[in-house]
């Protein structure tokens, strides 16, 4: 399954992600941002944000209010604002303005859980780290990969499948598929590259709700 899904979307974590940065802290501020909200956007407000707030320290010394205009069209922008301040804060605060590598440093910072911090991780510092979102916990559960609906559980049943270094990409191959094939309210199984390995297939219905399936093993 990995396989088909790597030879169907080639590349890295880092060549597969669609949030453009340059550096960790860009995708770190990027991945913030990216929550309820399109890359496409994202990538559309970044440079503006960046082009004020270029590195941790402006970005921890900038008035909330500011970064919240700046980033308003991503949505949820006065909390997205807060944390992007509190997160380079703790940055220059903790780590003398790096991003650290470590989940659990990464994790004290505002705005970042374990799925910012396994994106940062993998995608930045080509890192074991598999982040799940919505679109990756919804594959992962149709393709019989797990039966958790709580990410945390989710993760740890897809990390003792996919290799450490694998893992970053094989995540965001998930999400290109449901994105491309097997969409949330129609998935095209006929398709489909995994379909005769899915146990699901042919039976998500229009709002994307399967039926009750055993998990393979």
């Amino acid at each position: 399954m990995a396989r088909r899904l790597a030879d169907e979307f080639p590349g890295s974590a880092r060549e597969l992600c669609a949030l453009r940065h340059e550096s960790p802290f860009e995708l770190l501020v990027a991945t913030i941002l990216s929550a309820q909200c399109t890359d496409a956007r994202v990538n559309q407000v970044l440079p503006g944000l960046l082009a004020r707030y270029p590195d941790p320290p402006a970005l921890a010394a900038a008035p909330v209010d500011d970064v919240a205009e700046l980033v308003r069209s991503t949505g949820f922008y006065r909390a997205k604002a807060t944390n992007l301040v509190g997160m380079a804060q703790g940055l220059v605060g903790s780590f003398g303005g790096e991003v650290p590598e470590r989940l659990e440093d990464l994790v004290t910072l505002p705005g970042v859980g374990r799925k910012t911090a396994n994106v940062v991780r993998s995608v930045a510092f080509d890192l074991p780290g598999l982040p799940v979102d919505t679109h990756v916990g919804r594959l992962a559960r149709r393709l019989g990969l797990t039966d958790a609906t709580d990410p945390v559980r989710a993760e740890a049943d897809l990390d003792r499948l996919i290799p450490p270094a694998e893992r970053g990409a094989f995540s965001l191959r998930l999400i290109l598929h449901g994105r491309r094939t097997c969409v949330a309210r129609r998935p095209r199984c006929g398709q489909c590259i995994l379909a005769d390995l899915c146990p699901s297939a042919g039976t998500a219905g229009p709002a994307g709700q399967e039926r009750s399936l055993p998990v393979s093993s």
